[in-house]
Formats: structure tokens, sequence, C-alpha cells
């Protein structure tokens, strides 16, 4: 580095000023425990949310957000056998047997109850600000999930309900895009992956029947939202679990407007890993599909067999294949690429 740049930096100042050529470009990701909704959310499907971002889940009420945030939390600690995770609550939907069904262990999860978006913004930045206080080899691997944004009440909604106030609260939204605004920027210094679930409503909008509850914020804080839709998964008559739709709305990683679909059972099975794969590798050549049946070697098998035994079928060379199709679907590719791609949409 010449003399000029030093100087610059110098004089700009502050901890995380930097050139360019001297940031960590690695991105690093924690398994969603889907193969097609991490080709959705990272371009790989060995990939996952990122550990250095902000995640939105938006959904309706019972789509399975807090299972999908578990999930992650879970297979983040799986991988860093001393990281922990710090859970803002705000529907009282974590305990001790929760985590015990899924596996996870309690000595290893933080829950925080909040209430209101002054309480949550100031216990995240105060865990975020000692996190980065500390030298990094005393530092354990960090998540946060909030449970979720649309619950969340200010101090002045509730002062005007104690007195008896029917005015509408105009603060809600600016203090959640001020919350967001001050913790984005030192989650990512801190790599501390975030996941934020949030509730949707109906919208007037023609373009966007849908939106998130509690203004702007995190639409601009997240580098990646997915809205969730469902659909009933029956056995014979009887409903034993749900598909999910998975959305991208935002992405700063992959593809906006990719959606994929994920199994979630509502007994032991929990989220189904392989679920999705086949049309997609179908789709991308690596799998042969005649009539109901796929072709592997020199047999047929119907969907059923196939996803009875997955890993008899989905060797690793088979998923290979599957994620070098999946990467041109789900990553941002050339601007032709791009610009042909809205032609068609038209």
């Amino acid at each position: 580095m010449d003399d000029f740049l030093k100087d610059l930096i110098k004089e700009v100042g502050g901890e995380y000023t930097k050139l360019a050529s001297k940031i960590e470009q690695t991105e690093t990701y924690v398994d969603t425990g889907s193969y097609v909704l991490n080709a959705l959310v990272s371009g790989s499907i060995f990939g996952g949310i990122s550990q250095q971002r902000i995640t939105g889940l938006a959904a309706d009420e019972s789509c399975g957000k807090t299972f999908i945030a578990l999930t992650v939390v879970k297979n983040f600690l799986d991988v860093n056998e001393n990281g922990v995770c710090l859970y803002f609550d705000t529907e009282k939907a974590i305990d001790p047997l929760l985590l015990a069904q899924k596996n996870i262990d309690p000595n290893r999860i933080i829950i925080s109850n909040v209430v209101t978006i002054e309480e949550f913004r100031s216990r995240a930045l105060k865990a975020v600000d000692s996190y980065l206080k500390k030298p990094e080899s005393e530092r354990r691997p960090l998540f946060i999930v909030l449970d979720s944004l649309g619950m969340l009440s200010t101090n002045k909604e509730i002062s005007d309900a104690l007195e008896s106030k029917d005015t509408r609260d105009m603060t809600k939204a600016q203090l959640a895009k001020g919350a967001f605004r001050m913790l984005t920027l030192k989650l990512g210094e801190a790599k501390i992956p975030m996941i934020v679930n949030n509730h949707l409503y109906s919208s007037m909008s023609m373009y966007s029947p849908k939106d998130m509850s509690s203004g702007s914020g995190l639409k601009f804080a997240a580098s990646t939202i997915l809205y969730i839709s469902k659909s009933k998964e029956k056995e014979g008559t009887e409903v034993v679990g749900v598909i999910l739709k998975f959305k991208t709305i935002k992405s700063r990683i992959s593809r906006e407007n990719r959606e994929v679909e994920v199994r979630l059972f509502y007994d032991e099975r929990g989220l189904d890993r392989h679920y999705g794969l086949l049309p997609l590798a179908v789709e991308g050549g690596v799998i042969e599909r005649t009539g109901n049946r796929y072709v592997f070697g020199e047999n047929k098998f119907f969907e059923k067999e196939i996803m009875k035994d997955p890993e008899r079928f989905f060797t690793q060379d088979v998923l290979e294949k599957i994620d070098a199709y999946a990467k041109t679907k789900f990553n941002y590719g050339s601007a032709i690429g791009v610009i042909e791609e809205e032609e068609n949409d038209e």
C-alpha cells in the first residue's frame, strides 16, 4: 500500500476503515436442513444462510418460521461445538421441552423474552458490543434469532394502552428501522448470523398482495428475505405435514424471485432434506424422467420409492451434478442472462 492510501485511511479513521483488498471475502453458511432451500438462499445445495448477514423469514401464522429457525440453530450448534445462540422470544414459544424435542442442548441457548422494540434494540446492541470487545481468540461462535419482529410493541404503545388512549402508534416503523440500522454493520463485523422472523399481512398494492409488518427496517437491513406460504401434505386422508413454498423477495447472494418447495412433517421426520431435489435434477438434465418414473442406471423408480430411501439414489456424485446446475439457476449470472430472463418474463 502506498503512502497516499495509508494517509487517506488514517485521516478517514475508524476501526473498520480498510483497503478493499484487505477485507476478508470468504462467505460461510449455516445449513438450513434442506438441499433446495440451501440452493435458494446461497446458490448451492451445500450452502445455507449466510453467517455474516441478516436473514428475514416472513409468513402468515403457523407456517413453520420458528421450526425453520430452530433447525438452522441446531445445525449451527452441531457444526460449532462451542457455539451458542441468543434467542429473543416475543411469543413465549421457546422452552426446554421444545428444545429437547429438537435435540438442541438448552445449556447453549440463552432466551431473552422481549416485549418492545426498545428492549430488543438495547439488549441486542449490548450483546454484540460486548462480543466485539472480546479478543477474537476468546469469542465463541454466536447465532442470534428474533422471533418475531411483528409481535414487538413499543413503549408508547404500552403507555397509550395503560392510559386507555386509542391513538395509533406512529413510532414503531421508525424504531424498528433504527434498531436494524445500528445492528447491521456490527453483526457483519462480528460475523454473527441472525434470523429475524416476521409476519405478513394483506397489502392493497396490486404488485405485492403481501407485505411485512413493522415497516421497512428489516427490508433494508436483511441481505435475504424469504416469503413463506404453505399447503397441506397428506398420506391418504391424514394430514401429516405441510409443503412450504419459499420465495426470495430480496437477496444479495442468490437470485431474487426464485421459488422452491420444502416438505415439513409433523412427526419425528421433521424437515425433509431431499424433498425438491428430483424436479431440480430433472430440470438440470441430471436425472431422466419417463412418465411417472425416474431413471437410475438401468432401472426406473417411482418418486415414493426414491423418497423412502433418498441416500441410496442421491449419491455424492449425483448431488454434485445437481449442485452444478443449481449454481446456474440460483446464482447471479452475467448481465446478458439477467436481460434475457427479464425479456422472457415480459
